[in-house]
């Protein structure tokens, strides 16, 4: 930050204290964003934007949509300097707010240029991943732009360009206007539409068509990778993908954007992410996610969530999140329905296109069911106030998640939604669902992108009008008061119930793979990473937590022999005929200890188990409702 002179600060601040931010004029901004920096994670930006004489403020986005918290990476924006006609016009952060920009724009000044770097090696979003590496980046605009303070961002209009490493080829649903070698022009758009529309681009590129040739809207896929071979997709993944975008327009009945862009970036070194928005999704899932089994089951949900947020999310929106600007604090009390019922959908849609099996389904769904009745901080938190709570528990760590709870909008959302869809299907004897409710509620006409914010009362009488019930008294239930256990209300009622065997999960099997964990969870009660040793979580009131136990600490040996988790399940295995307990020797803090574990259940693994005197509504929901038609791909 260039450094002001304190009798000036003292002026300045004297000055903006009792003055109000003026307005830019309805003129466009125009955005220049330098990104063939990829390898150092630096891109450079300037702005040149119309202005009044008098005093102004600048915002830098803070609350970003989908995020549902203020996580604008500002700590991120360096090298700030703001001009007028070639001369520094001296700026000053505001003493509370963090991400306001004060200054007084010279008498006859009618544009400035304000210049920034922004650091991208730690993500868009504060903590999401870097946003380039030498072969691929991944541009939120969020993070290069700053706009007038109190501004409606529908009302600020950008015309933004972007400048590539020769040879690079890019994807994002923003339409271009001009291109000239490496750099590209967009046409002017809403700061609203453009921070809603990421771009990828990278060295190695593909772009796979998921509609037939001159339908409309069009939807595509957009691939960068480290290398060709991470973005080689599968004949059968390609047609997955295909079919989900058939199978969507059967749930929803309309599509609210001009076209479709998936992007999907395939790196380990850019991404960890996945953000939804109106006419894309940025889907980064890791580099052999295509190409590894263990990655690709895991990350299979991914791209079906992050697209039904086209409906769910971006065009029906809890009034609580349809703020005008970026400043404006959310509030996420109906993340269970932002979040919740996208998760179950999201994940019934890979199923009904094939990217899960119905078993793998299962195998989710069991391991949600099962972590989330072993959350025993049910016993204090209702699953609402992880709601609220989001922009804090999104910061949390992750040693004593189990006791704090964690964002299980998500998980036990999908939980909610298959016991509504399956209770429809019980109270019209199957003759509808949550289908019926999604059309209705989340298809209406088809257009351009547009928010249309729903209440908590909005959803409750769109629920009765596919089938009447008291879904006010059920809903407040499982979301606002203390729930010992998860509701699986929705398994049973599919006509399935919940077990535990000492077979292995699939879905946990690979997840274990993926993140170098190994769960003992419903034996034990903790988990633990299979590189170090180190307890990541210890389940309040397991037999490990009795024992002494908790995150942090580190296993050195089980019954006297060095640690792994091949050692520690057949300790689990005899354990069942043996009344001598579990021996871990433990380091904690450089301090050796050995804890004994009393259980004697052995394994203990959670899957689906059918009932079969009644009907199998859970296979009614996966059943596939579209087909899908060829496939053209160009690179």
């Amino acid at each position: 930050m260039r450094r002001i002179a304190p009798l000036l600060c003292l002026l300045c601040i004297s000055l903006f204290a009792q003055t109000v931010s003026k307005p830019l004029s309805k003129s466009t901004i125009r955005l220049e964003v330098d990104a063939t920096d990829p390898g150092r994670n630096f891109f450079h930006a300037k702005l040149t934007m119309p202005v009044s004489p008098g005093p102004l403020t600048l915002a830098y986005p803070e609350w970003i949509p989908g995020n549902h918290r203020p996580s604008g990476p500002i700590v991120n924006m360096t090298g700030l300097h703001i001009q007028a006609a070639g001369r520094e016009i001296a700026w000053q952060r505001d003493l509370k707010d963090m991400y306001a920009i004060h200054l007084q724009v010279p008498v006859g000044v009618s544009e400035i240029t304000a210049s920034l770097d922004e650091i991208t090696n730690t993500g868009v979003a504060g903590g999401s991943g870097p946003s380039a590496s030498e072969n691929v980046l991944d541009v939120n605009w969020n993070q290069v732009v700053l706009y007038p303070a109190n501004a409606n961002s529908d009302d600020v209009q950008v015309t933004p360009s972007i400048h590539l490493p020769d040879g690079w080829k890019f994807g994002t649903a923003l339409n271009v206007a001009t291109q000239n070698g490496s750099t590209a022009t967009f046409e002017p758009v809403s700061l609203t539409t453009l921070v809603d529309s990421p771009l990828i681009a990278g060295s190695h590129y593909k772009q796979i068509e998921l509609t037939a040739p001159g339908e409309s809207p069009k939807n595509v896929m957009d691939l960068v990778g480290e290398s060709e071979a991470a973005i080689n997709m599968s004949a059968s993944d390609v047609a997955a993908y295909k079919k989900l975008v058939a199978e969507t327009d059967a749930l929803f009945g309309a599509r609210h954007y001009r076209q479709y862009h998936i992007l999907l970036t395939l790196s380990d070194e850019v991404g960890g992410r996945g953000l939804e928005h109106h006419e894309s999704s940025d889907n980064a899932p890791g580099e052999n996610a295509l190409t590894n089994p263990n990655s690709h089951l895991v990350s299979a949900g991914l791209i079906p969530h992050e697209f039904t947020h086209s409906w769910n999310g971006k065009y029906r929106r809890p009034s609580g999140l349809a703020t005008r600007n970026y400043q404006e604090p959310m509030t996420g009390d109906l993340l269970w329905v932002y979040e919740g019922l996208t998760d179950y959908l999201g994940n019934v849609l890979t199923a009904r296109t094939g990217l899960w099996s119905p078993k793998q389904y299962q195998e989710s769904l069991a391991e949600t069911a099962a972590a989330l009745d072993y959350r025993a901080g049910r016993s204090w938190r209702s699953l609402g106030d992880t709601a609220v709570s989001v922009q804090l528990l999104r910061l949390a760590p992750g040693g004593w998640m189990n006791w704090r709870r964690s964002l299980d909008y998500y998980p036990e959302g999908e939980l909610i939604w298959l016991e509504v869809d399956t209770k429809i299907r019980q109270l019209t004897n199957n003759q509808r669902s949550l289908n019926d409710f999604c059309k209705a509620f989340h298809g209406g006409q088809s257009g351009p992108p547009k928010v249309v914010p729903y209440t908590f009362n909005d959803v409750v009488r769109a629920l009765n009008e596919v089938a009447p019930y008291d879904w006010a008294a059920l809903l407040n239930e499982r979301v606002n008061s203390i729930q010992p256990h998860a509701p699986m209300g929705g398994i049973e009622q599919g006509g399935w119930r919940l077990v535990y065997n000492d077979t292995p999960n699939e879905l946990m099997r690979a997840t274990e793979g993926v993140a170098k964990m190994a769960s003992f969870t419903y034996s034990l009660g903790f988990w633990i990473n299979q590189e170090s040793g180190n307890f990541g979580d210890v389940i309040v009131g397991s037999p490990a937590f009795k024992a002494g136990l908790g995150p942090g600490m580190k296993l050195i040996a089980v019954n006297g022999r060095k640690w792994s988790s091949t050692a520690l399940n057949a300790a689990l295995l005899a354990s069942r005929n043996s009344k001598q307990p579990i021996d871990l020797v433990v380091e904690n803090a450089h301090h050796f200890k050995t804890y004994s574990i009393d259980y004697h259940d052995g394994p203990r693994h959670p899957h689906l188990e059918r009932v079969s005197d009644k009907p199998d509504l859970l296979g009614d929901i996966l059943k596939a409702r579209a087909t899908a038609a060829p496939v053209r791909v160009s690179q």
